[in-house]
């Protein structure tokens, strides 16, 4: 694919993230006119609405792997760990402002996303067995709370970097908040 081809591609598919996320029922002549691409390119690359929307889907959920990836979930020590991932997730999220619990009925996307949640949930049991989060917790509370964090460094706080950020998650879930 042509350097300019793929700007466009990238371009459309963040543009139709944040427009779909500030109104899911954003058009496809809206999302190229935002990406500044005319809406024949967009249609020539997605013949429908759902199949650009999967598209976004996926293109959140392969950023989303290479943070997994790069955060090193399985060999890196946790604390090391966790603040890539954090911060790597803010990144993403913010670029891909989507829900992917909102997944639509496309089943390599869901299985994906599944894998992925089974890569965190691996990391927290793993966090456990080394000592750094209490063990006794109900299953899953310790993925939900990153989850939480993430999507609330990434949302609700633009002010604060991706590092800042993640300081933040890493400190709250391996610190608490207290005092």
């Amino acid at each position: 694919m042509r350097a300019d081809a793929v700007r466009n591609l990238d371009a459309v598919l963040q543009t139709g993230a944040r427009l779909l996320h500030q109104d899911p029922a954003t058009s496809i002549a809206t999302i190229a006119a935002e990406a500044g691409v005319d809406r024949r390119t967009v249609y020539r690359r997605f013949v429908d609405r759902e199949t650009l929307v999967a598209a976004i889907y996926r293109a959140k959920l392969e950023a989303c792997q290479e943070v997994v990836d790069q955060a090193r979930l399985n060999e890196a020590p946790v604390p090391i760990a966790l603040h890539r991932y954090a911060e790597g997730i803010i990144d993403v999220s913010r670029r891909w402002p989507i829900d992917l619990s909102r997944l639509q009925q496309d089943e390599q996307s869901a299985l994906r996303l599944h894998e992925l949640i089974g890569c965190l949930d691996a990391f927290m049991e793993r966090a456990t067995r080394e000592g750094v989060i209490r063990p006794g917790l109900p299953d899953r509370w310790a993925r939900s709370q990153l989850i939480h964090l993430t999507n609330l460094a990434a949302h609700e706080m633009p002010e604060l970097t991706p590092a800042q950020g993640a300081d933040l998650i890493v400190q709250s879930l391996l610190e608490g908040i207290g005092t």
